[in-house]
């Protein structure tokens, strides 16, 4: 039932006080300089009071977007991969910086909007006239980092009633580089690779060129995960951290098998390189075979286009690279449509003649 009291100020001014009081809630109060305005509030609020928005909204008023990202990054963060936790650390204190001060009941769909749009125009790298601008990619992880905060404020703290971030679109984002080794450039840098001072780096190369693993899982990847019996390895140290199993086949189980023979003595990773050191061999490889404008990354798409030209589906080369969705393998559709271009041929040539 809501009370509206009367009240005269010492300069004269009448002020209006609403009082709410519904069982179970402890009192809601508010003070207006009219008191149509107050009768409208006190409406207003024992409708929100039923319908059990009130101390939801009430929430967001008590909490500033500073003390969300610290909660987050305290309880939160931790529970995730070393790398994740560095990167994401700095895209969230960059949100802070920008809106740490405001309440979270004032941090709208426009003012993240507006800032997702600051973010786009900063220069990475270079002055204001050579600099280069962040990619939407760029973009885009940060509102994906702050989106997740926004989830765990909203579901298990009950600080935000309706995330302001679930509005805020995403920049399109480029389909994505597909740079993958001819025939003759593979041979030519697996034969390199043969020839390294590094022994490991054949090994390496050719399980990456069968598997599509990342540099990051395969330096990771340990022999307890090496499993002959059933032909596969599991990576447990993945992008999105979701553990999966590739298999291994030819040239790169005997590999596999070969190194298993000669392990190193205090180390149990297949590969104990450090990313350094792959990236100097790999890199000199490269210049040796005059193999320009190509990263250890691009083994990846080579396995991953290699697989849509032998009939692979989008789906099984999702699987096999781990990717969520079908959205990251779409670049390799125009090498399936080859295949099954091919394909049709050879059946219209069977049932129709030449």
């Amino acid at each position: 039932m809501a009370t509206i009291r009367k009240r005269t100020t010492k300069t004269g001014t009448d002020r209006y006080q609403a009082i709410v009081r519904m069982k179970g809630c402890p009192p809601q109060t508010a003070t207006f300089n009219t008191e149509k305005k107050a009768q409208t509030w006190a409406k207003r609020t024992e409708v929100a009071i039923e319908d059990g928005k009130h101390f939801r909204t009430a929430e967001a008023k008590n909490h500033t977007f500073g003390e969300m990202i610290d909660r987050y990054l305290k309880h939160v963060m931790p529970r995730k991969s070393e790398r994740q936790q560095g990167l994401q650390t700095f895209q969230l204190n960059w949100w802070k910086s920008q809106v740490g001060r405001y309440t979270l009941a004032d941090v709208t769909t426009p003012m993240l909007a507006e800032k997702r749009d600051d973010l786009a125009n900063q220069l990475v790298s270079g002055d204001e006239e050579g600099g280069k601008r962040r990619s939407n990619a760029s973009v885009n992880r940060y509102l994906a980092a702050l989106s997740h905060v926004y989830s765990v404020a909203e579901r298990e703290w009950g600080w935000v009633y309706d995330s302001p971030i679930k509005r805020v679109n995403r920049l399109k984002e480029p389909r994505g580089r597909v740079r993958f080794l001819s025939d003759e450039e593979r041979k030519k840098l697996v034969g390199e690779c043969e020839k390294s001072k590094e022994p490991l780096l054949h090994s390496l190369v050719v399980v990456a060129l069968s598997t599509g693993a990342r540099q990051g899982e395969l330096l990771g990847l340990r022999w307890e995960n090496v499993d002959f019996d059933h032909g596969v390895i599991r990576l447990l140290e993945t992008k999105n951290e979701e553990r999966r199993s590739v298999p291994i086949a030819g040239l790169a189980r005997e590999a596999l098998e070969k190194l298993s023979k000669v392990r190193r003595i205090g180390d149990d990773r297949v590969f104990p390189l450090t990313s350094d050191q792959l990236r100097w061999y790999f890199n000199s490889a490269l210049r040796k075979v005059e193999i320009d404008d190509f990263r250890f990354h691009d083994l990846r798409h080579s396995a991953a286009s290699y697989l849509a030209m032998n009939g692979a589906t989008l789906a099984e080369i999702a699987e096999i690279l781990g990717h969520k969705t079908l959205e990251m393998v779409k670049r390799y559709a125009h090498l399936t449509e080859q295949h099954t271009s091919r394909v049709v041929e050879r059946m219209n040539k069977q049932i129709f003649g030449e």
